[in-house]
């Protein structure tokens, strides 16, 4: 999950832009689909997707743009990839200013054909000269990778503020399909597109659910995983919930079942959050993350920021006492100070291949220094005993073996991503710096090994490098998850 850093307006020029790009190697068009997710071209490798949502594209500020980097056998490759905007032939909608389109991603095989689909929520898109807006863009798994898109059409919910504006995909009710689900700045604020969704836009069916008159949080990010692994993937929303004159950051859990997603167990709230096996009892553990100091309505802050594991059961949330992780935690590098941002970004994954997924925890604001907002990468080691600082390493521009030089305001580990591109059985590290180069934007990808993640052999590479448009773009923004 990720937190936008937008910048409301572009100074530097940037070229036009007008259309997709695309160098890769695809799978064979006779070979049938890997069904692994994120893998869009069914090669059997998983892909990354980043954000440019700030990219100038056709002369339009903010327009926004995404890229597509496919993974091979020897990891994810930048020389494969497309770019893909709504100026590319065959992806719905025209480049405006301030679409921001690549600000909220999700992927799923939403038709089921087995390669993994791209979901855009362009929330900013004003419909025609209504005062609706918000747009869900598909663009479609195949083997030669991501090429066309749709809109869903139909159905759609009656009012739409902002739709997209929170996206996840899972099979919520066990039918095996994968469904969508998008948060609306609107009555329902929780929209469901029953899967499968054909390719002409038209979901199976739409169910609307009031979060807020459920639980009385509004969904502000949504994350999709199976918490008690009874087959029904399971969705957190996270928001905030009135408590007097207080707004706190608060989360809650919905489960999956055959009847379709219910409000269960609320629990620590956050910005950022993952679901992921850490202590591989079979259950999937909740990571949140939120990087404000800890307050009233912050109750899961910390100093610097804190990521919260609240652990998973048979019965969904287990009653194990949540444990909260900072810097100030034994083992864990680096030391809490106010406005680090630890926990801005969460992402999980087994770096090692142990068997219990890892936790890689932003820290944009963290200075080194005397360069503040340089920014840093913890990554958190799973176990027996669950998360713990046991092992755990950080990564900045200034560790050897990283490319470049930290410098203020980088702010490296705004985004991470962690993904097994090679199918090696252990997640890589993919990082981003969106403010690098005064908001060109910048990616890392660091490679693993037995002891987990490694500078050795780490690369850097901005829009340039993979036929973006010149300019402010806040490349690296964000990863689809």
């Amino acid at each position: 999950m990720h937190q936008s850093l937008r910048i409301a307006t572009a100074a530097a020029a940037a070229a036009t832009f007008t259309g997709a790009l695309l160098v890769a190697g695809a799978a064979s068009a006779s070979a049938a689909p890997s069904g692994l997710q994120g893998d869009f071209n069914g090669d059997g490798y998983r892909d990354l997707v980043i954000a440019a949502p700030i990219g100038k594209i056709s002369g339009k500020e903010g327009a926004g743009y995404v890229t597509v980097v496919y993974g091979t056998k020897s990891g994810l490759d930048k020389s494969k990839h497309t770019v893909i905007s709504q100026a590319t032939t065959g992806i719905p909608g025209t480049p405006e200013t301030s679409d921001y389109f690549g600000d909220r991603l999700t992927t799923g095989d939403l038709d089921g054909d087995g390669y993994t689909d791209l979901v855009v929520g362009v929330h900013s898109e004003r419909i025609g000269s209504t005062d609706s807006f918000g747009v869900l863009t598909v663009i479609w798994g195949g083997a030669t990778g991501l090429k066309t898109g749709t809109d869903i059409a139909s159905p759609l919910p009656k009012y739409r503020n902002e739709l997209g504006w929170a996206l996840a995909a899972g099979d919520f009710d066990g039918d095996g399909h994968t469904d969508l689900a998008a948060g609306n700045n609107s009555t329902p604020s929780l929209n469901i597109f029953k899967g499968p969704i054909s390719r002409a836009g038209k979901a199976t069916a739409l169910v609307g659910i009031d979060t807020i008159a459920a639980t009385g949080i509004y969904p502000d990010e949504l994350v999709a995983g199976n918490v008690n692994r009874d087959g029904a993937a399971d969705l957190l929303v996270m928001g905030q919930q009135e408590s007097g004159n207080v707004y706190a950051t608060r989360s809650v859990l919905y489960k999956g079942s055959s009847t379709g997603l219910k409000a269960s167990s609320k629990l620590a709230g956050g910005y950022a959050a993952a679901i992921a096996d850490v202590d591989k009892d079979g259950y999937g553990d909740v990571i949140t993350g939120n990087f404000m100091e800890k307050s009233a309505g912050e109750p899961n802050g910390g100093p610097g920021g804190a990521v919260t594991v609240t652990y998973g059961s048979a019965s969904g949330l287990s009653t194990r006492t949540p444990v909260r992780i900072t810097q100030d935690t034994a083992s864990v590098p680096g030391t809490a100070e106010k406005n680090d941002r630890f926990g801005w970004s969460v992402s999980a994954g087994d770096t090692n291949g142990d068997g219990y997924a890892d936790v890689a925890v932003g820290a944009p604001g963290e200075a080194l220094g005397s360069k503040q907002s340089a920014g840093t990468v913890t990554v958190l080691r799973g176990s027996a005993k669950g998360l713990t600082g046991t092992g755990s390493k950080s990564f900045s521009q200034d560790t050897t073996g990283v490319p470049g030089a930290a410098e203020a305001s980088d702010q490296f580990g705004g985004s991470v991503w962690a993904t097994d591109s090679n199918n090696d059985g252990r997640a890589e590290l993919v990082a981003g710096a969106a403010a690098e180069n005064n908001g060109v934007g910048s990616v890392w990808l660091f490679k693993t090994g037995a002891s987990g993640i490694t500078a050795t052999g780490s690369t850097s590479f901005g829009p340039g490098s993979v036929g973006g448009p010149a300019g402010i773009s806040y490349f690296g923004d964000d990863f689809a998850n």
